[in-house]
């Protein structure tokens, strides 16, 4: 995997995100998902660039809705992950699942 390809842990949680969402994945969505799931904050603005730089890399393309009906009702942006970002998410996944096998975390839920 060339260098550049390699995630962040938010752009992990973007990207798993958009793959439990399916096609209703838009900032919003994206946001709720990852403050439910992963418990902790996620603004839009951080969302937006982390989709930016997924863009940028091949592993994330847009669409926009049709406006919403309602007066005033703007488009949304949809996010879709791609063949290229799933494998990205599926390696830095399992990588990070074997540099942990084994630790003693002493984590309790």
């Amino acid at each position: 995997m060339p260098k550049g390809d390699f995630l962040g842990e938010f752009e992990v949680l973007v990207l798993a995100a958009l793959q439990r969402l399916g096609d209703e994945a838009y900032a919003v969505t994206i946001k709720h998902d990852i403050e439910s799931r992963a418990e902790r904050p996620a603004s839009l603005g951080s969302i937006h660039a982390a989709l930016g730089r997924l863009a940028d890399k091949g592993f994330v393309v847009f669409r926009a809705s049709d406006p919403l009906p309602i007066r005033g009702g703007r488009s949304r942006k949809h996010s879709r992950i791609t063949p290229a970002g799933l494998r990205a998410l599926r390696h830095s996944t399992t990588s990070l699942v074997r540099m942990i096998e084994g630790l003693e975390l002493g984590v309790r839920r």
